[in-house]
């Protein structure tokens, strides 16, 4: 997977925006204004790309049993938010399910007007 492949499946997702609120370098992709994608753009120059998504807990505790690239979320809530390897042992497949998940966690957690204003958008 290439920074421009997640870039563009992070942002194909209903109601998604960008930012760099902590700075110049990490990227963060949000939905109704809470986040569900970061990923530090030197890493990704440096040869090892990749993304903190949030995680159902149970989910997050199997997916990090099964696979080296996938640890706790790095700065982030150890029991919501896993950081992934990208391009490790971590199939792209399972990188953009898990893009979807983090999404869809963070989707259904905002209020009803929001979620209806990004569908209606």
């Amino acid at each position: 997977m290439t920074i421009q492949d997640f870039y563009d499946y992070c942002l194909s997702k209903k109601g998604v925006t960008e930012h760099f609120p902590f700075d110049e370098d990490t990227l963060v992709f949000k939905v109704g204004g809470k986040m569900f994608a970061l990923s530090s753009l030197s890493n990704w120059e440096k040869g090892n790309p990749g993304a903190n998504l949030k995680c159902d807990p149970d989910r997050a505790l199997e997916l990090r049993a099964e696979y080296e690239g996938i640890d706790a979320g790095y700065h982030m809530s150890k029991v919501h938010w896993n950081t992934v390897a990208i391009n490790a042992d971590v199939p792209d497949k399972l990188v953009r399910e898990l893009i979807a998940h983090s999404y869809d966690l963070v989707f259904a957690s905002l209020t009803k007007k929001i979620r209806e204003e990004l569908q209606s958008s």
